[in-house]
């Protein structure tokens, strides 16, 4: 057992390589560490890359909890079907964003992700969206005239990997876009309006609902989840995690396959409120 603390309040989770494994589906136990949460007062939330509608995997196995999708950009009621809140990428920093990226990142196409879908250029590899957008565009400044949820930037050089388009990326647009990536192991890039993070929205819902960081525990694997790593008061990077969430996280979890995430559940609703 955890030992001189007290069980949470408030548990944010990454899903993807976290509690959802890549090759198959959320465990029964990940399922009942939750909902054992949940039944104990434990505010949940879902805190994801994903777009609204890649929330089904969560939908069907869960009845209660709320999702942040986008990385931020928005608060999702999956259960409904409805956005709650948004902060979104203007489309001035979005257009100016493209031309700067265009020249720091090699090969660099986009793609980008507002309320009309997902929209991309004619070389950019859709990889997880497939039918989405099968023809794409010459240039996707075609797309940047409304408000984005994410925008997305990948290399067709297989040279530079994401770590390294994180750094040229956040020297180039840092000041006024939020860069991060999700996957070392992919040349992609995600990106958000100035500000906007896991972290930042999961911080202000947690304030709307009284709870103070010190009450939260959050769970990640990757660059895209080190806001909220080091907002929570405690926090577990994923044993196969990426480097830099080992860094801030204060706890490393078990693997994702061994349902990590549920054994340390198991051991935070053993403390006492």
């Amino acid at each position: 057992m955890i030992s001189g603390l007290k069980r949470p309040k408030l548990i944010g989770t990454d899903l993807d390589g976290t509690i959802i494994p890549f090759d198959r589906p959320i465990s029964q136990r990940t399922i009942e560490a939750f909902t054992a949460a949940h039944d104990l007062g434990v505010a949940i939330f879902f805190v994801t890359g994903r777009p609204p509608r890649w929330m089904r995997e969560v939908r069907e196995n869960f009845d209660f909890g709320t999702g942040i999708c986008g990385n931020g950009a928005l608060l999702y009621d999956f259960r409904a079907e409805t956005i709650l809140e948004s902060w979104l990428i203007d489309p001035k920093e979005l257009i100016k964003g493209a031309a700067a990226l265009r020249k720091v990142i090699p090969g660099a196409t986009f793609a980008v992700e507002n309320f009309d879908g997902f929209h991309r250029e004619a070389r950019y590899n859709p990889r997880w969206d497939k039918g989405q957008d099968d023809r794409g565009v010459s240039l996707i400044e075609e797309h940047l005239s409304k408000p984005a949820i994410k925008f997305l930037v990948r290399s067709e050089s297989e040279e530079v990997s994401a770590d390294e388009m994180l750094a040229l990326a956040d020297a180039s647009v840092g000041e006024f876009l939020t860069v991060t990536h999700s996957n070392p192991n992919e040349s992609l890039l995600e990106i958000s309006a100035q500000g906007v993070s896991k972290g930042s929205t999961l911080a202000r819902v947690a304030a709307e609902l009284k709870i103070s960081a010190e009450d939260a525990v959050t769970f990640g694997d990757n660059p895209n989840d080190l806001s909220m790593l080091a907002w929570s008061g405690r926090s577990y990077a994923m044993k196969s995690g990426h480097p830099s969430t080992h860094a801030i996280a204060t706890g490393i979890a078990p693997e994702c396959n061994e349902d990590g995430v549920a054994q340390v559940i198991e051991e935070l609703l053993a403390l006492p409120e």
